[in-house]
């Protein structure tokens, strides 16, 4: 038992240790990257929307944040994940509003369940995907009147905002290489630099 109980222990304290210990400057670029996304989509809101209405910022983008910026190797962070995730569930999201726009619960739970088995699918499973697909039913007055526009603006938009913010600060340390896949990048750079 005593043998079972420390090999237990020493099992926590290796995932919690190696879990949560990252290099100061992971925190830094991270901190960094995620609050300029935000930051640059909450300016821009603010510049050309009244502080009340806060359209261009929807909660999805915070736990995007987390993924493009905190984890950037992960395969949920990559930029079709990013990108095919939102604007496939905002687009999900508010078809099902439009056809089931008085049954909240039903709508809602049917955007999320659709939009995960559709970015399974079409392989752009973005979990703030789903969040997206909430919002679009359980969003202020003001979202659900953009009808297929909040697809364009704030959710392609947006996530346009936070990939290039993403690419940038992503990649101006080293030790991080975001995307994942750069052949794209390697493409690029030998026709046009």
């Amino acid at each position: 038992m005593r043998k079972r109980l420390r090999s237990h222990i020493r099992l926590a304290r290796y995932v919690f240790y190696k879990e949560t210990l990252i290099d100061i400057k992971e925190h830094f670029w991270t901190f960094l990257g995620s609050f300029l996304g935000i930051g640059f989509i909450g300016f821009i809101n603010s510049k050309y929307i009244s502080a009340n209405d806060n359209l261009f910022l929807i909660g999805s983008f915070g736990a995007s944040c987390v993924l493009i910026y905190g984890i950037i190797n992960s395969p949920l962070a990559q930029p079709r994940n990013l990108i095919g995730g939102h604007v496939l569930c905002a687009f999900v999201g508010v078809t099902v509003h439009q056809l089931i726009p008085n049954e909240v619960w039903l709508a809602s739970a049917l955007s999320v369940s659709l939009s995960i088995v559709l970015m399974q699918i079409t392989k752009t499973l973005h979990p703030p995907g789903g969040a997206t697909a909430l919002i679009a039913n359980i969003g202020s007055e003001k979202i659900k009147n953009l009808g297929y526009l909040y697809v364009l603006s704030p959710v392609l938009s947006g996530v346009l905002i936070l990939l290039l913010v993403a690419l940038v600060f992503n990649n101006v340390n080293s030790h991080r290489n975001y995307p994942k896949n750069k052949k794209w990048y390697m493409i690029w750079k030998r026709r046009y630099r």
